[in-house]
């Protein structure tokens, strides 16, 4: 049964830093190269993550430069930034792509915190489906009479306080997130 929680631990994780990376692609007012995480770009036919064809970095708070490695890939870089939704607008001189990043409004900065919050509740629902898997193994488990109803309490238990310790994980990181995004 050890292992049956141990394997809910590590799918528990997995869910936490999944929402980690979520939340490091919502656009806070603030330059940050982890807001083109998910943007792929297509590439001689093929969809590369942006970061693998170029440095980007942020020179001041407001502003992501673009360097690709391949000159020529500029205006597919500009054509992925267009379509991935970010609502920012890339310009380019041939050599470099800037991205400025404007201030959030009020009302997207409402809008955002609510999307944190949504996030985190499908991860919650995630984590606990982690649980009611690993509850199901220790019920049969207990069943099958592989071991005592003792242990199966024990082990329901154990499997609360793991889910306990990562939904408060998560709402640790959505309450950051959202205090992140509401800072003017």
């Amino acid at each position: 049964m050890e292992e049956v929680l141990e394997e809910a631990r590590l799918e528990m994780e997995a869910s936490v830093e999944h929402l980690a990376m979520e939340y490091a692609g919502l656009r806070t007012g603030r330059a940050s190269v982890h807001l083109l995480d998910n943007i792929r770009v297509s590439y001689y036919g093929s969809e590369v993550p942006l970061n693998q064809l170029a440095s980007i970095s942020t020179p001041d708070p407001t502003l992501l430069m673009i360097a690709p490695f391949d000159p020529t890939s500029i205006a597919d870089i500009e054509k992925a930034i267009h379509r991935s939704g970010l609502g920012l607008s890339p310009t380019s001189d041939g050599r470099v792509v800037r991205l400025p990043v404007p201030p959030l409004t009020e009302e997207r900065r409402v809008e955002l915190a609510k999307l944190v919050s949504k996030m985190a509740e499908d991860a919650k629902t995630v984590v606990r489906n982690h649980r009611r898997a690993a509850n199901e193994k220790i019920r049969e488990a207990e069943k099958d009479k592989e071991i005592s109803e003792d242990d199966e309490h024990r082990f329901l238990k154990e499997a609360q306080n793991l889910t306990d310790e990562f939904i408060e994980k998560i709402d640790e990181l959505a309450e950051k997130k959202k205090q992140e995004i509401l800072q003017i």
